[in-house]
């Protein structure tokens, strides 16, 4: 008897879950059929999509973010303008370096070739080298398809990679010019006006303008309370090796220099990139050789031997380029008709490579939101889409912030001892392998960007470094310098934390706007299941 009862318990247990799914599935069809009685806007040209007629979209930047906006929206229909101030190739020394994580995101995209036919190579992970040390630490990919990696490039072929992409869309209208302010009308952002490549003076209107104009943005201040800070600047060289690979082939190597990091990764098969940080707002002049001799005597001697000669070697040549590092937190300033997105809106150290990453992160939450409006006309529905983009982006975002912010402070350590300890404590830690080293890789790699599991990873090396100095006997000194250090870690973490909102960060569920936007991400995810 309890066997056939448990069995019919299966039996009605089943049947229900089949008739909720089918309802569900129904439902969320539905809802996304949907359409808006009062919109001027005929759904055929929607879903269909059109090249004609007025944009819904116009994006300032066509970027990492802008591009891959252009072409996700205009995959689903939408028409889109995209303004782009230079067309050429871009040439930096950063952005040349996409996680595993920003990869992951670009094939939800339908972007993954953008990283082909450009001589991008596959990145495992990274070793640091600390003092004749090293510990090789190795991205958590088991789960993952082959093809799933970090990907380092010419950041410029990248760019032209993504752009050609969205391009390619007959519904995106890409043009070069310089966009000098946005267009409002009581309060509403109603579009853009620009000089076009022959220098005339032009308006363009729109339902949403996005701005993703890149860290030197001359609108963001419309849109956010910019806090720009720059933290330090890279000094940047091409290397060509002897024999074509660094000593751990298809890995990033982080050299823990005194004062601050020394960064070496591929970029093309023949190519190794270098950077050295140099810390502070100020750095050695590169013109009157004052920077060339800083880089000989000061870093040089630091590096391992496979990579010293190479890296003397490119400083003798002269080429050597340099650009700030910029630091900038997330407070956007809502405003209906306009979204901001990209390093327009939210900066890091580049230490852990995780720019690109976000910007990607938080174009497929956008692009999720925005399949909710059928109408971008509906200014009341998309000024709640908007509203839920910030909070919706916030854990993963500022998991990666936070890491950036944390770990450059880390390796870049005060002249204290106690800062000094953390940073030894930290190369020991990772040096464990198991969860001490693939619990902090895959926060950094984007595969698993929880923030309460980067707060824990962060005081485990506190207290790691700890219990080094009071073993095997603890003394009063030792003890008092324990305290220190855990007093360190405090002052590391939570003025970034803070600057980041703690409940946004944390408890993003107890924000109306999280849970609404995330219903309708679901939706949108489960409407893409059933088509």
């Amino acid at each position: 008897m309890e066997l056939v009862f448990s069995m019919e318990q299966y039996i009605v247990g089943g049947f229900v879950a089949f008739v909720f799914a089918l309802t569900y599935r129904y439902s969320v069809y539905k809802l996304c059929q949907k359409s808006d009685n009062k919109s001027d806007v005929n759904k055929e040209n929607v879903i269909v999509g059109r090249k004609d007629g007025p944009p819904d979209v116009v994006i300032v930047g066509a970027g990492v973010a802008g591009s891959a906006l252009a072409y996700s929206l205009a995959k689903g229909g939408r028409v889109v303008q995209v303004i782009e101030r230079d067309l050429t190739q871009p040439d930096r020394i950063v952005g040349e370096l996409l996680q595993p994580g920003g990869y992951i995101k670009l094939r939800e995209l339908g972007m993954e070739e953008c990283v082909s036919g450009i001589d991008s190579q596959k990145v495992y992970g990274y070793t640091l080298y600390k003092e004749g040390r090293y510990a090789k630490l190795t991205y958590p990919l088991k789960e993952y398809s082959s093809d799933v990696s970090g990907r380092s490039f010419h950041h410029g072929r990248f760019i032209q990679s993504l752009r050609q992409k969205a391009a390619s869309l007959p519904n995106v209208r890409m043009e070069q010019g310089t966009v000098t302010s946005l267009i409002e009308e009581k309060g509403t952002v109603k579009g853009v006006k620009y000089k076009n490549k022959d220098g005339e003076d032009v308006k363009t209107y729109a339902p949403l303008t996005i701005v993703c104009d890149g860290c030197f943005s001359n609108l963001r201040k419309n849109l956010c309370i910019p806090q720009v800070k720059i933290v330090s600047h890279f000094v940047g060289m091409l290397l060509n090796l002897e024999n074509g690979n660094l000593p751990h082939p298809n890995h990033g190597h982080v050299i823990l220099a005194n004062p601050s990091p020394v960064l070496f990764y591929p970029v093309s098969s023949t190519e190794v990139r270098c950077l050295v940080d140099v810390p502070g707002q100020k750095m050695p002049s590169i013109s009157n050789g004052d920077m060339a001799k800083y880089l000989t005597t000061k870093v040089a001697p630091q590096l391992p031997t496979q990579l010293r000669d190479a890296f003397i070697e490119q400083i003798e040549k002269g080429d050597i380029r340099s650009m700030p590092n910029r630091s900038m937190p997330a407070s956007p300033l809502p405003t209906p008709g306009a979204v901001l997105l990209g390093d327009a809106f939210n900066m890091r150290h580049p230490l852990t490579g995780g720019g690109m990453m976000v910007a990607l992160a938080d174009v497929v939450v956008l692009r999720d939101l925005l399949r909710g409006v059928l109408d971008f006309n509906d200014a009341k529905g998309l000024t709640k889409h908007l509203e839920s983009f910030y909070t919706l982006r916030k854990p993963v975002a500022s998991t990666i912030n936070t890491l950036a912010g944390a770990l450059y402070k880390v390796f870049c350590p005060e002249p204290d001892q106690a800062s000094r300890e953390m940073r030894e404590a930290c190369f020991d830690y990772l040096s464990l392998g198991g969860m001490c080293s693939q619990g902090p890789i895959a926060l950094l790699s984007g595969l698993n960007p929880k923030p309460m599991s980067l707060v824990a990873h962060f005081f485990a090396v506190a207290i790691y470094g700890v219990g080094r100095l009071l073993l095997p006997f603890p003394s009063p000194k030792r003890l008092l310098l324990g305290v220190q250090l855990l007093s360190s870690a405090y002052g590391i973490i939570f003025p970034i934390v803070k600057s980041e909102g703690v409940r946004q960060m944390f408890f993003p569920i107890t924000i109306p706007a999280y849970n609404r936007g995330a219903s309708v991400v679901m939706k949108s995810a489960m409407f893409d299941m059933i088509t």
